[in-house]
C-alpha cells in the first residue's frame, strides 16, 4: 500500500527520532488509540479468541494490522481475524509477556513489540486523573504550552466523537491563588465525563511533559461560564456521533468493559 497511515507516519517519527522519548510516546499513543486487526487461528466462539502465535527463539508474539488489506497481503488467503483497539489488545496481554508483531513485512511500520512493554503501555491506559475542587477566579488565552501538547489534544479529541460538542483549552487562575491551564468542555454527553477527563489525560501522558498537568472542567452551553471559555480559549470541535446502523451482533472486544478472553 502506498498510503501511509497514522501508525506510519507516527513509526517514521520516532524511528527519525530514536533519543526522543516524545516521538516514541506518541507512537505508542497511535497504537492505543486504532483499530488493529488480530490474526486468529479460528473464528471466534461467542467472548473467545484464539489469536495465532508468531513464536520466535525467546519471544511470543500475536500478529496485528492496522488495515484489513495489510492482514490479507501478509495471509494471502480468507483469514479469521477480530478488530479491536490497541488498548484493549495491550489489557488482553499485558499478563501474558506475549508481545505484539505489528504490519509484519507489510508496511513501513512493521515492528516487533515486546511484551513487556505492552505491559507498560497497558499500566500506562490505566492511569486516571485526580478529581478535585476549585473555584476559577478568571480566564485568559492559554500561554506557553508546546505546540506539539496542542496537537496531541487535537488527534486525541478526534477520537471521542459524540461525547461533547466542543471543548476549549484557557489559561485559569484560581480564587487560592494558583494558575493552570484548563480545557473546558461544552455539553457533554452524560457519563462520558470520566472518559473525556482519561483521555486529556493521556494527551498529556503521552506528549511526554514531565510533571506537567492540565485541568478539565464540563460545562453546559447556557452557562455563562461557557461563553468566558469561548472569548478567552482555543476551541476545538468533536467529531459528530456516527449515525445509527443497523442492529449487528455484537462482535468479541466492541465493548471496552468486556474485552474478548484469550483461549
Amino acid at each position: 500500500m502506498s498510503d501511509m497511515t497514522p501508525l506510519d507516519q507516527a513509526h517514521a517519527a520516532m524511528e527519525a527520532a530514536p533519543q526522543e522519548d516524545a516521538a516514541r510516546l506518541r507512537f505508542y499513543e497511535r497504537l492505543a488509540d486504532a483499530e488493529l486487526f488480530l490474526l486468529l487461528e479460528k473464528e471466534a466462539e461467542g467472548d473467545k479468541i484464539a489469536p495465532e502465535i508468531f513464536e520466535t527463539s525467546d519471544a511470543s508474539f500475536v500478529l496485528v494490522f492496522d488495515t484489513e488489506e495489510r492482514l490479507a497481503q501478509f495471509v494471502g488467503r480468507v483469514a479469521p481475524y477480530a478488530a479491536l483497539s490497541g488498548r484493549i489488545i495491550a489489557s488482553m496481554l499485558a499478563e501474558s509477556g506475549i508481545g505484539l508483531a505489528v504490519n509484519p513485512e507489510v508496511a513501513p511500520s512493521s515492528i516487533l513489540i515486546p511484551g513487556e512493554a505492552l505491559g507498560w503501555l497497558s499500566e500506562t491506559l490505566t492511569h486516571a486523573p485526580d478529581e478535585v475542587e476549585a473555584k476559577v477566579e478568571s480566564f485568559a488565552p492559554p500561554k506557553g504550552l508546546p505546540e506539539h501538547l496542542i496537537t496531541a489534544l487535537d488527534m486525541k479529541l478526534s477520537t471521542a466523537a459524540g461525547l461533547a460538542k466542543m471543548a476549549y483549552l484557557v489559561a485559569t487562575s484560581y480564587e487560592n491563588g494558583s494558575r493552570s491551564h484548563m480545557l473546558g468542555f461544552v455539553d457533554t454527553l452524560p457519563g462520558s465525563e470520566g472518559a473525556l477527563a482519561k483521555a486529556v489525560n493521556e494527551a498529556l501522558t503521552f506528549s511526554g511533559i514531565e510533571a506537567g498537568s492540565l485541568d478539565v472542567g464540563f460545562f453546559v452551553a447556557k452557562d455563562p461560564v461557557a461563553a468566558q471559555l469561548a472569548k478567552s480559549g482555543l476551541r476545538f470541535d468533536l467529531p459528530e456521533p456516527p449515525k445509527a446502523q443497523e442492529y449487528k451482533p455484537v462482535a468479541p472486544g466492541s465493548d471496552p468493559d468486556a474485552p474478548p478472553r484469550l483461549r
